[in-house]
């Protein structure tokens, strides 16, 4: 049976394979993102394997969610399936950053996610039927480094809240999976302008490919897994971080943003 997946940050990276990835099982497409060219270019790329309708929203404004539900409701489309993908870092530092850039990180990968779940989620379970793949950051699973100070907070809330839905909507129909991926080879980090440092950073075996994430988080979430981190290395990243004594784990993760010129 064919599902409608609803897809945040769906112009590129990440996103946009993960659109590939559920229209090449079958799955219609609603895609948003602020940038509409992309969408387009990735509609028309899939067209010929799902129904794809682009809607352009900014969700770093407090009325998008809103706007998005009205706009699918008004086009006769069901959401079956959400994937919270959109996200963007500032790496200035903390004082260095805008505070409406702050409020807009917090407002794009925290309150639209929770939002945008609370909009859709009664109807998928009313169906007996759903899918919610949040896109969080082994970032999250990580002490907080410096010069992008918000962002992995904000991915740390995204796991733990996706980890207590999933919980909650057991039994229902609905799976909720939270996705944590480590340096992937996307276009993230041609947008925040850290291409060459990360590059510089860290070698090309630690880099993993988009559709590979995308492959790995759209199946974990048909398996009903609560959370999912691709890559040995990035797990064991995770493990190191999480059984080494706080002082020492926050010591590791200070080299690596002083590796990225962060502080």
């Amino acid at each position: 049976m064919r599902r409608t997946i609803l897809i945040t940050g769906a112009s590129a990276g990440i996103g946009a394979d993960l659109a590939r990835e559920c229209a090449r099982r079958g799955h219609d497409l609603i895609l948003t993102a602020r940038r509409e060219a992309p969408m387009r270019v990735l509609a028309e790329e899939i067209g010929a394997a799902a129904a794809v309708t682009v809607l352009v929203e900014d969700l770093a404004d407090p009325q998008a969610s809103a706007r998005l539900a009205q706009a699918i409701a008004a086009r006769g489309l069901t959401v079956d399936g959400l994937v919270n993908n959109a996200g963007f870092s500032r790496t200035s530092g903390f004082l260095n950053t805008d505070p409406a850039d702050h409020a807009a990180m917090v407002r794009v990968m925290l309150s639209a996610p929770v939002e945008l779940a609370r909009l859709f989620a009664p109807g998928m379970v009313q169906r007996g039927y759903g899918r919610i793949l949040n896109v969080a950051s082994l970032a999250g699973r990580m002490p907080a480094t410096g010069g992008d100070t918000l962002y992995g907070p904000i991915k740390s809330f995204l796991i733990k809240w996706s980890q207590g839905l999933h919980l909650e909507m057991a039994g229902t129909g609905v799976q909720v999976t939270v996705l944590n991926p480590g340096y992937t080879l996307t276009e993230f980090h041609d947008a925040n302008g850290t291409r060459d440092q990360v590059s510089a950073a860290y070698p090309a075996w630690m880099w993993m490919r988009s559709p590979e994430v995308a492959r790995i988080g759209w199946a974990a979430v048909e398996a009903n897994r609560p959370s999912v981190t691709p890559g040995l290395m990035n797990n064991l990243l995770a493990g190191l971080a999480k059984h080494l004594p706080d002082g020492m784990a926050l010591r590791m993760v200070g080299s690596h943003a002083r590796r990225l010129g962060r502080v």
